[in-house]
């Protein structure tokens, strides 16, 4: 490799490792302020540049939020994907889905808090028709995999899987409010508390 490329190539790197901790820096600035309130130049300040060289990597605020929001849904998918397809019953596949959405949350959660407070008012936005997408790809998921576990005897009979599904997302998604990274317990501790207790409630008998 010449050394153009070499430095071209370092450079590269450089401005994506730049643009990666933007988009952090500015999703805990729109989780805390929110996104409406929040200007460019609050996000410039808490990254310690200028306002006008934030241009230089986003063309506006809106293009920031949709990396974030639409990178986090990206891996929460992939991760929800490989849950799904490593088959097991439907308390297995549960069990996986809940921790794997308190993974998430540990991630990324500034994105999960703007993910909540955000995606219904951005959703009319044609640039965010993903996040519409996405909210039904979830309710398809889990009703099914509640129905699923209600035939084959793993929940109860009696189960409304729509209700059960709406308690399970407020509750999981609600918790990064409350969650801070590198707390007493992990992701996967808190995961499991969290499911005894709604196991206990759905499980057949």
């Amino acid at each position: 490799m010449s050394p153009r490329r070499r430095n071209a190539e370092g450079a590269a790197a450089a401005r994506a490792a730049r643009r990666t901790e933007l988009l952090g820096t500015a999703a805990e600035v729109f989780a805390a302020r929110g996104y409406a309130a929040t200007t460019v130049r609050e996000v410039a300040d808490a990254a310690g540049m200028l306002g006008g060289s934030l241009y230089y990597h986003f063309d506006s605020k809106e293009s920031m939020i949709d990396e974030i929001l639409s990178g986090f849904l990206t891996a929460l998918w992939r991760d929800y994907d490989a849950v799904l397809a490593r088959g097991g019953g439907a308390e297995q596949t549960l069990r996986g889905l809940v921790t794997a959405s308190f993974q998430a949350i540990d991630r990324d959660r500034p994105a999960v808090v703007l993910y909540q407070n955000e995606a219904k008012h951005l959703a009319s936005n044609p640039r965010f028709g993903y996040l519409a997408e996405s909210g039904a790809r979830f309710r398809e998921m889990w009703t099914g995999l509640l129905e699923q576990g209600s035939r084959d005897g793993s929940f109860r009979a009696d189960l409304d899987a729509p209700v059960v599904y709406r308690f399970i997302r407020d509750t999981v998604w609600l918790a990064a409010g409350w969650y801070r990274p590198g707390g007493r317990l992990s992701p996967d501790e808190i995961a499991e508390q969290y499911l005894a207790l709604v196991l206990e409630g759905i499980r057949g008998r």
